[in-house]
């Protein structure tokens, strides 16, 4: 007897049981579920399936992050860069992105449209704490000093630099596609990265179109953004799925399906991170104090697209890039970015130099453009994904 061992107390205090698991794991989904679905002044349901809640000011998402429970939400920006004044901004009717929701309905004043999150949705996820979160380590790294061994994210991007962090915003009109995504758990996106800081603990702005199966429970192209103040470890979120950034547009739900192609913005001439998309449609902001390297300008600006590759029976993934077509098939078949802009020294002007980077030309590829007096600073990307020369 003395060579027996007893562990069972040991086994039981550690052990859960499937039932306890499943009990436990639909308590954390009630619990967000409660988080994110704010009591609403009114529900819209929307032709493509989203619920619209419109919920008051008061209910803000911004006041459940500790950092804002007394903040004050700012409705306007108080400066613009030059070139783009309040004054444009008056003319509502022009460049607008309307939605399919808005057929049904409006959200009242002081309110926001949000789109309602559904069990199903953070069921999708990995767990519920990383529901709405990027894996660490994929932001890209044109001239990564310790590159990570993970190798799921590619790019077709170019970059523009400024070490000093003189960068006060960014732009571009992006095409929109509905591209082909083999797995719900892959991506195809195109965004507008806007960085602060040197790898591991970079902090990101990003805005764009996606398409997101496992995410957003379907295969249309939506209008996303993201945050993060560590590289995506553990601050951050796409959309409104965590508190930070500040909608402000009654008439715009994040998330939501997007029409049309669209030109984004981003400004902090108040010290925030303002977003439009078009040229008159104010969404929002991100406070500057949800950042540490972003506080006073930005030192990196990537413009392109980005893919998920879990190569599934270890082939690469035949997840399209923007159209699917490479870079160098040109108009009306390759995915474009036009008039890029960034703001620098309170104007507003195209990038001088412009970095291409690509992880795999083969499988994606990108190509600059000469400049163009109506297309600006411009390139094509694109791809796609497995082929004879991407396996």
């Amino acid at each position: 007897m003395a060579g027996l061992t007893v562990f069972s107390i040991l086994i039981i205090a550690v052990m859960v049981t499937g039932r306890e698991y499943d009990d436990t794991r639909d308590a954390e989904i009630d619990e967000l579920l409660k988080k994110l679905n704010k009591p609403a002044l009114k529900s819209i349901k929307s032709p493509d399936g989203d619920i619209i809640d419109c919920v008051h000011m008061k209910n803000h998402p911004i006041y459940d992050n500790p950092l804002f429970k007394k903040h004050t939400i700012q409705m306007r920006p108080s400066s613009y860069p030059k070139g783009w004044n309040k004054e444009a901004s008056k003319n509502q009717n022009h460049s607008m992105v309307m939605h399919l929701w808005t057929i049904n309905g409006k959200c009242p004043k002081n309110s926001i449209p949000i789109i309602r999150t559904r069990r199903e949705n953070i069921l999708q996820a990995e767990s519920v704490e990383r529901y709405g979160r990027k894996d660490s380590n994929s932001l890209p790294q044109p001239k990564p000093t310790n590159p990570p061994s993970n190798t799921t994210n590619e790019y077709a991007i170019v970059t523009v630099n400024s070490p000093q962090g003189k960068f006060h915003g960014a732009q571009a009109d992006i095409n929109v596609w509905k591209p082909h995504v083999q797995t719900r758990r892959e991506f195809s996106l195109a965004q507008i990265w806007v960085m602060g800081g040197t790898y591991p603990s970079r902090d990101t702005i990003e805005a764009g179109w996606q398409v997101f199966p496992r995410f957003y429970g379907d295969d249309k192209p939506r209008f996303f953004i993201y945050w993060t103040a560590d590289e995506y470890k553990k601050t951050g979120c796409y959309d409104l799925r965590c508190p930070g950034f500040v909608h402000v547009n009654r008439d715009f739900a994040i998330g939501a399906p997007m029409p049309q192609q669209f030109p984004s913005w981003v400004d902090p001439r108040t010290g925030n991170w303002w977003l439009r998309l078009g040229y008159y449609q104010i969404l929002g902001y991100w406070p500057s104090s949800l950042f540490s390297n972003l506080k006073n300008g930005a030192s990196e600006i990537h413009w392109g697209g980005e893919i998920t590759n879990y190569k599934e029976d270890s082939q690469h993934t035949s997840t399209n890039m923007g159209s699917g077509r490479f870079a160098y098939e040109g108009y009306k078949k390759a995915s474009y970015f036009m008039n890029l802009e960034i703001e620098e020294d309170g104007f507003t002007k195209p990038p001088e130099s412009l970095t291409p980077f690509v992880t795999n030309q083969n499988c994606y590829n990108v190509i600059r453009n000469p400049f163009h007096p109506q297309l600006g600073a411009s390139f094509y990307y694109g791809g796609p994904g497995q082929n004879a020369m991407c396996k």
